[in-house]
């Protein structure tokens, strides 16, 4: 497995890592505590060191499933979690980013991993009633008494990020980003990672999995899936986006590959400090995603897909206006 060091900050984990969130939380298909142990363990056994899970999933469940499933492994792993919602009566009821909960937080994520030190503890979403430096203050009193290793934020904005890292370095930002969520290129944040020397962990990768060419206009979503209601997940946004999953589907006919290997090898070609975190419930997918390290892609083959891939029209956004700041998706 090859390694990547998240921007300046020394953090070396795998080049790519593994979004635990799918197993028990957002999607239709949720797996069984055991079941999700078993497939974090056979990420671990491929090389994988890198596993991204948060309170709000679940709510707890799924940090609970990974400090299970890595606590044999710990020395050989890096935990990522996240604060930053209330939650009351199992459900996640607005933003939290408040210092106190934050404190609050942290410790019972300790708990519930399992661990005497959270590797990477990520601020979910920013929270408009809370100056970020207070935010960042808060971590940077966690790292100080041993309880967090390394700071993170999650969808904040360039300027955001500037005022955080001044406060307390920024080892990572975990945004969404892949070919047909690309904000990040024209929003300041690329260059805000490239200037201050932070990594960044794009979610979704794999457009929460219509870039792996499994989906189409007649897919029917299961209930409960949180992509029903995702404006890009309609049978016509669906169909209209199947443009870009023919692109894919050229590319990797040609690199003997999948689609989405290609998504991710774009990815991983974009920068050096890049590390996705693409996520599944199923061993075969995960092996699939894995083999993405080793799919060469040429200069020419990335002038080609960007070319191409700026000729097609994403049809919807990707999320609906009311929850753009306020989803933990």
């Amino acid at each position: 497995m090859q390694t990547r060091t998240l921007g300046s900050s020394g953090l070396e984990v795998s080049a790519l890592g593994y979004g635990c969130m799918g197993l028990d939380f957002g999607y239709a298909n949720k797996v069984s505590k055991q079941e999700g142990v078993t497939l974090i363990r056979q990420a671990v056994d491929r090389g994988v060191t890198f596993f991204d899970t948060a309170e709000v999933y679940g709510p707890f469940t799924n940090e609970e499933m990974v400090g299970e499933a890595l606590r044999p492994v710990r020395d050989r792993v890096v935990i990522a979690t996240k604060f930053g919602f209330n939650i009351a009566d199992g459900k996640q009821s607005g933003l939290n980013s408040r210092p106190q909960n934050i404190k609050a937080v942290a410790d019972a994520s300790l708990k519930r991993l399992g661990v005497e030190q959270i590797d990477l503890i990520y601020q979910h979403r920013v929270d408009p009633n809370v100056p970020i430096e207070d935010v960042a203050g808060a971590v940077k009193d966690l790292i100080a008494a041993g309880k967090v290793k390394h700071f993170g934020l999650s969808e904040p904005g360039a300027q955001t990020v500037r005022r955080a890292h001044a406060v307390q370095p920024i080892s990572a930002l975990q945004n969404e980003y892949s070919l047909w969520t690309r904000g990040v290129e024209t929003n300041g944040i690329l260059q805000a990672c490239e200037e201050l020397g932070i990594g960044l962990v794009p979610y979704s990768p794999l457009g929460k999995g219509f870039l792996t060419g499994a989906m189409s206009q007649d897919t029917r979503l299961g209930e409960g899936d949180f992509r029903n209601i995702l404006p890009r997940f309609t049978p016509e946004a669906m169909q209209k986006n199947q443009s870009l999953v023919e692109l894919l589907k050229r590319i990797a006919a040609e690199k003997e590959a999948t689609p989405a290997q290609i998504a991710l090898a774009w990815l991983l070609a974009q920068k050096p400090w890049i590390v996705p975190i693409p996520g599944t419930t199923k061993l075969h997918r995960l092996e699939e995603n894995l083999g993405a390290i080793n799919v060469a892609l040429t200069e020419a083959d990335l002038t080609e897909i960007r070319q191409a891939a700026a000729a097609i029209p994403i049809e919807g956004e990707r999320y609906p206006e009311h929850l753009l700041a306020t989803t933990g998706l």
